[in-house]
């Protein structure tokens, strides 16, 4: 929290709020892309606060399209901007192309149409990406979230992200986004491939999980000419990626703690950052418990005490033990969340 302090000091918090008040204006863009707003001409806004949905199974593994709609319906008395869906945090990686696409499916039918969905379709391969994200499209995505591919990370240097990623979006018919996760990746996409993608017109902009705020500000300092938003990657540094230009965030936290990171995000681009630095650092602790402290089993056990309907992961993630269970509910209470 000190860098938070540096940061919010001086004249940063009223240049942060002036850049994200200016970073809307966009140029002219391919006809394939899908647009989510009625002015001609835009590209797609992604401002606002997206939680990355959690999937819910039945005690078979099965996926539970029935309490993943009632989740949807009680998140829609939040406020938020859309839903990602098929997320690190929708255990995307155990689960079949098959269903990777009927979640989507099921996600865009039960909620508004102007809440934006945002669909995780990352694989590997550069042709399997496409041939994903295609699927997504037509599942009603309104844009995709492409992670990094990292099976053979040792080769994926900027020459080869650049050109995967230029492929993806050359040939998807929604706009793209950047998914950088190096906790479950081991791989940071290099920032000079960032700036150079950021170029593409069909390339909207960057989830950033990593965590590194200096980094996140560099890439929104090299691409401040270019139509290219970027979303902090955790409700951990949420207030810290706003004070730096960041203009929304893909939280896991806001799955349980929607209406707070929500407030949060208010408080910031309202610019007052004094309240945001107190909730901020009540989200602190609570937030890595259900992200790199204890991982999914975590988010859902705490879905399930705010009446969320988490339940167990598919294998092979584990349940959490009694002791890491107590230390999960010790990291909300202290803070006052339960």
């Amino acid at each position: 929290m000190f860098f938070l302090g540096r940061l919010l000091s001086g004249g940063a918090c009223k240049r942060s709020v002036s850049l994200l008040r200016t970073r809307v204006a966009a140029p002219e863009v391919k006809t394939c892309v899908k647009r989510h707003s009625s002015s001609p001409g835009q590209r797609l806004d992604i401002r606002g606060i997206y939680p990355p949905i959690a999937t819910p199974f039945t005690q078979k593994e099965l996926v539970d399209y029935h309490k993943l709609e009632e989740n949807l319906t009680k998140y829609s008395k939040i406020p938020f901007r859309g839903f990602v869906v098929q997320g690190s945090n929708g255990e995307y990686a155990y689960l079949t192309s098959e269903e990777r696409v009927e979640v989507v499916r099921r996600v865009r039918q039960a909620v508004p149409k102007d809440k934006l969905v945002i669909a995780g379709s990352g694989c590997e391969s550069s042709m399997a990406t496409v041939q994903m994200s295609e699927r997504m499209a037509q599942a009603g995505a309104d844009a995709v979230l492409v992670v990094t591919p990292c099976f053979y990370r040792g080769r994926m240097d900027s020459r080869a992200l650049i050109h995967h990623y230029t492929q993806v979006a050359d040939a998807c018919p929604v706009p793209v986004i950047l998914y950088n996760v190096p906790g479950n990746t081991g791989l940071d996409l290099p920032v000079e491939a960032a700036v150079t993608l950021s170029q593409h017109p069909n390339i909207v902009g960057l989830k950033d999980s990593g965590g590194d705020i200096t980094r996140i500000a560099l890439i929104i300092h090299k691409t401040q000419n270019q139509d290219f938003q970027v979303l902090a990657g955790s409700a951990g540094f949420l207030l810290a990626a706003y004070s730096v230009g960041a203009v929304g965030g893909v939280c896991a936290l806001a799955n349980i703690l929607g209406q707070q990171v929500c407030q949060l995000e208010q408080l910031c681009v309202s610019g007052q950052w004094e309240k945001a630095k107190a909730l901020q650092c009540r989200l602190i602790e609570p937030n890595a418990a259900v992200t790199r402290k204890f991982g999914i089993a975590a988010l859902k056990q705490a879905m399930d005490w705010f009446g969320y309907h988490g339940g167990n992961c598919r294998s092979p993630l584990c349940p959490l033990t009694e002791s890491e269970t107590k230390q999960l509910r010790n990291d909300f209470t202290c803070n006052g969340w339960l």
